[in-house]
């Protein structure tokens, strides 16, 4: 099971919040997923007010608040000033947004943000590129959990470049960490784990989902699968083909 910050998660299946037809489903879907951890962006719960935070603590899980939809170091250091007042966390999952078309993160803010909030006591969780030079400033900063994106948010569209995120694993061995973003369905799910992934975290593959809550049951087999083939160490790819059965000894037939 993951560690953040020295905290023991009981799931590797991190889940969004946002998106679903009905708070009664989202609960649901937790429950079945039994995930270990509620991303929560603190703009949709200035929105919805105390209902909405009564229902995430309902949820018995891990609270992370997000910076989501911050363009800026000063707009993300801020909100996770406020995000921290308002959960009672330090953790923060930050999020500078550089492209509003990909949403993909801009690294040099991000960077200037991360090691702001670090110096600063807060736990943060950037999400990021697969850039290993970004990675490696992320953690000089202070970072003990790395979250590369898998693909752009809500593009569902699984794992761009798995050679990428494989190189990150194999330079960070006892580094945390997660995939975040772009999962769409279990066996992308399950690939991120199979490449020694820590975790992985989605919304939009659930919460729109035809079906949130057999989704998440689904995404829940699929992250323990992958989590069990990674452990298990698995065979590496040929270009020819071997024989299962032995030949060595068989006998000839005339």
């Amino acid at each position: 099971m993951p560690v953040f910050y020295g905290t023991h998660i009981e799931s590797p299946l991190m889940l969004g919040t946002a998106q679903y037809p009905s708070p009664k489903i989202m609960a649901e879907a937790f429950r079945t997923s039994k995930a270990g951890i509620a991303t929560v962006s603190l703009r949709r719960e200035q929105r919805s007010g105390q209902d909405f935070r009564a229902l995430i603590a309902a949820l018995s899980v891990h609270i992370l608040p997000n910076t989501a939809g911050c363009h800026s170091v000063k707009e993300a250091v801020t909100t996770a000033h406020m995000a921290r007042e308002l959960f009672q966390t330090d953790w923060i999952k930050l999020e500078v947004i550089g492209n509003s078309d990909t949403l993909q993160p801009d690294v040099f803010a991000l960077v200037e943000a991360a090691q702001i909030l670090c110096a600063e006591g807060f736990r943060v969780f950037p999400y990021t590129t697969e850039d290993l030079g970004v990675c490696e400033r992320l953690v000089q900063a202070g970072c003990e959990v790395l979250m590369p994106w898998g693909a752009p948010i809500g593009s569902g569209r699984g794992l761009m470049n798995p050679y990428g995120l494989r190189m990150l694993r194999a330079h960070f061995p006892d580094q945390v960490l997660v995939v975040d973003a772009g999962i769409g369905l279990p066996s992308h799910a399950a690939a991120a784990m199979e490449l020694g992934y820590d975790a992985v975290l989605l919304n939009t593959a659930v919460a729109k989902a035809g079906d949130p809550v057999a989704m998440a049951g689904a995404m829940a087999l699929a992250v323990q699968a992958g989590q069990l083939a990674a452990r298990a160490i698995p065979m590496e790819p040929r270009d020819m083909a071997a024989p299962s059965t032995p030949v060595l000894g068989q006998g000839l037939l005339a």
